[in-house]
């Protein structure tokens, strides 16, 4: 048997070099291009997604608008000509954003705009030192170290409630806050001393939760790294600035910024341990319910929607600006990977 004089067939079947390609010779399994194969998995993907997507829709994204759509409202607010008042709601637009900043009602909302930075930044800074300093303590190998780890977490797992009354009775006139610093200072009271009050009992009962996630962190170094360390004739010191700290720094980053998030509507602690509608510890959140319980619901709606703003703004800025973009990590190390991918196939 004669075969032709072209090209040659090769011993495995394939084409020899030179003979004409199929048109499954750019693609993938099945006959299905790298392109389709993406897109079906975007197609899984949101498919997938689409529960949990509903449900955050009705839980969250529902009320945020029927919030906004109240905050344009005023109920029961004004008089007729009669002098009765008048019942139903009435449409103000942005009146009741212009009373927030400007009107009558401007200087109450400074005041607790104020308040819930100050408490905010304060606490934050101290709970994520004290935070590290827990996880580090933590993180060590001693006899008792359940124990303490078990006792440093106590005050997390105390409910806001009890925790207000508890340092309530501590702050007392006689309490032993007093007892201790021997002078009277009136804490819970309206006045500077409340502040610190507030600023204690929160750190006190939130820093282990900062602890706890660096803790975490922690875990997953490989003491190899710090053996390394010490071979290198790095200190103590070094090892934490240039290992531990950058290494815990995406749980740490985390920590902070679910800290920020609940300290920006910090309501339940300064309501139980000084009182509602005490200037100096009065915050956005306090201030909304106080005109919602007086049935001013569009101002109460205009004031949650102004605190909703402020806390996006300050976890939009704190992701950008202190590299906690987890989302846009991961993309990055996508499109380097399939760039080197690329190039080692070329």
């Amino acid at each position: 048997m004669s075969t032709a004089h072209g090209h040659p067939a090769s011993a495995a079947g394939t084409p020899a070099a030179g003979a004409p390609r199929g048109r499954a010779g750019g693609r993938g399994r099945g006959g299905s291009s790298p392109a389709s194969d993406v897109q079906g998995t975007r197609r899984l993907a949101a498919l997938l997604l689409s529960p949990t997507l509903l449900v955050l829709a009705l839980v969250i994204g529902y009320p945020v608008l029927a919030g906004f759509r109240e905050s344009l409202y005023a109920r029961g607010e004004g008089l007729d000509d009669q002098g009765f008042v008048v019942e139903g709601d009435r449409f103000v637009g942005l009146g009741n954003y212009t009373a927030i900043f400007q009107g009558d009602r401007a200087g109450a909302f400074w005041n607790a705009f104020g308040n819930t930075t100050f408490f905010t930044v304060t606490t934050v800074l101290l709970e994520t030192v004290i935070g590290i300093a827990m996880a580090l303590i933590m993180h060590q190998m001693f006899r008792g170290r359940a124990l303490v780890r078990a006792s440093i977490l106590v005050p997390w797992a105390i409910p806001t409630a009890i925790s207000g009354l508890l340092w309530r009775w501590i702050f007392q006139a006689d309490g032993a806050a007093n007892a201790v610093l021997r002078e009277q200072i009136l804490w819970t009271a309206d006045g500077f001393p409340a502040k610190m009050a507030i600023v204690v009992a929160e750190v006190w009962k939130t820093s282990p939760f900062i602890g706890l996630l660096v803790l975490a962190g922690l875990q997953m170094i490989p003491r190899e790294v710090y053996e390394a360390a010490r071979v290198d004739g790095a200190g103590p010191v070094q090892q934490f600035w240039r290992i531990t700290l950058p290494l815990v720094k995406p749980a740490l980053l985390v920590a902070v910024l679910f800290r920020l998030l609940d300290a920006l509507r910090m309501f339940d602690l300064p309501a139980v341990l000084i009182g509602v509608n005490q200037k100096s510890v009065e915050t956005l959140t306090m201030i909304a319910w106080f005109e919602a319980s007086n049935l001013r619901y569009g101002s109460a709606a205009a004031y949650a929607t102004v605190l909703f703003l402020y806390i996006a703004l300050i976890a939009y800025l704190f992701v950008k600006l202190l590299g906690a973009d987890i989302i846009g990590e991961a993309r990055r190390h996508g499109r380097g990977g399939r760039g080197a991918r690329k190039k080692v196939t070329a």
